[in-house]
Formats: structure tokens, sequence, C-alpha cells
């Protein structure tokens, strides 16, 4: 009996630092989702479609969740419930599945999401005189990336018989074709997303490692806790 007690002390303690760093981790990707999101209000009316508008949201939720999974294990590891730690570990794997699904898909699918991205917004550029959000978001955009249209500044040809204004390298108004910026907006906004989410995505892996942990200690903690109550019983 002493035996099986100090394995599951050694597991509770183990099972509870890891959630512990897990739960700031969470922390850490729902802060960069807060970061992203107030440093892109400036374009917050373009579709969701737009890359760094939904890595913002993706993080927020992933953030949110794993705090409250993580929340979750620490509390179930210090009580020592059967029934919290299962319900973590049920929560736990499902997110893990979820996880492994969307790499999937992303890796799969990049270019049709990115191509139905690119539609979405095209899209919404033919609201471009009628909305003043939408209208101001983008302007914002071409300003602080100093691009213009999504794949082309040729886009805008759909919408207006000349170029915004913010697609000018001086800001001149009129603006003729031949004098807006000649970089899509849509190739800079994703490797201004890549240029600061490098970091987050290296962090992401070593939290992927920490929840398979979690999984393995708390279904060995979960069979701890079962062999003492089959001793004390």
């Amino acid at each position: 009996m002493s035996v099986s007690r100090r394995c599951l002390c050694c597991v509770k303690y183990l099972m509870f630092i890891f959630n512990l760093i897990f739960w700031l981790g969470g922390c850490g990707l729902f802060g960069v989702g807060v970061w992203l999101s107030f440093n892109q209000t400036e374009f917050s009316s373009l579709p969701l479609s737009f890359p760094s508008l939904s890595a913002a949201n993706l993080l927020l939720v992933a953030g949110g969740v794993t705090m409250v999974t993580g929340f979750l294990g620490c509390l179930g590891a210090l009580k020592e419930q059967r029934c919290l730690l299962m319900t973590f570990f049920v929560i736990l794997l499902l997110l893990v599945l979820t996880e492994a699904v969307l790499i999937l898909i992303l890796t799969i699918y990049h270019e049709k999401l990115d191509e139905k991205a690119k539609a979405d917004l095209k899209e919404g550029m033919k609201n471009y005189e009628n909305n003043k959000g939408l209208r101001d978001s983008w302007d914002n955009m071409q300003k602080i990336f100093k691009c213009c249209g999504i794949t082309e500044k040729g886009d805008w040809n759909l919408t207006l018989s000349r170029l915004p204004t913010s697609c000018c390298l001086g800001g001149v108004d009129p603006c003729q074709f031949d004098d807006g910026w000649g970089e899509p907006c849509y190739e800079k906004a994703k490797l201004w997303l890549w240029d600061n989410i490098k970091s987050v995505l290296g962090f992401g892996v070593c939290i992927g490692v920490i929840q398979i942990l979690a999984l393995i200690f708390s279904m060995l903690m979960y069979c701890q806790i079962l062999r003492a109550d089959k001793y004390l019983d």
C-alpha cells in the first residue's frame, strides 16, 4: 500500500506540474491572440478569411480551451478525483485529435483554402464604396502593408474605375493604375503573419508534447487511484 501511495504521489505532482505548464501555455496563446486582435483593429471589418484575422480568432479559441483544460487537470491532480481526471482526459484527447485534424486539413487543402479566402475578399471589395467600415479597413491595410488589391492591383477593376487613394505611392487623388503599389495585399499579409508568429509555432509544438505527456500522466494517475481504492476496500 505504501509503495502504491508513493507512486500515486509521484504521478500526482508530475501531472500537476505538466498541467500548470499547459495552463501557462494556454495563457500565452490567448495573449498572442489578443495582441493580434488589437494590432489589426485598423482592418477588422475585412472578412474573417483574411489571414491574420483568422489566426487571431484561432489563437483566442485555442488559448481559452487550453487554459480551461489545464485548470481542470490541475484540479483533478490535487483532488485525486477519478471523475475529474477522466473528464480531463476525454477533453484533452478531443482537443489533441481536433488539432491533428486541423493541421492535416491545412496541410492538404491549404491551396483551396487560400482560393476560398481570396474569393471572399474579392466579393467583399464590391461593397467598398457603400460600406464605410469596410472602406476604412481596406484603406488602412493598403497603407500599412504598402500593397494594392488581393492578388494584384487589377482586382479593383471589378469595383472601381480607378485605384483607391490608399493604393497610391504618394496618396495622391485621383490614383491611376500605373501609380499603385505593385505588391498584392494577401501575400504581404501572409508574410507579415508568418514573420510575427514563427515563435508561436515553436511554442505550439512544445504545448503539443506537453498535451501528450498530460494524457499519459492523467491515465497513469487514474489507474493508480483505482488501484489504491481497491487496496482500501
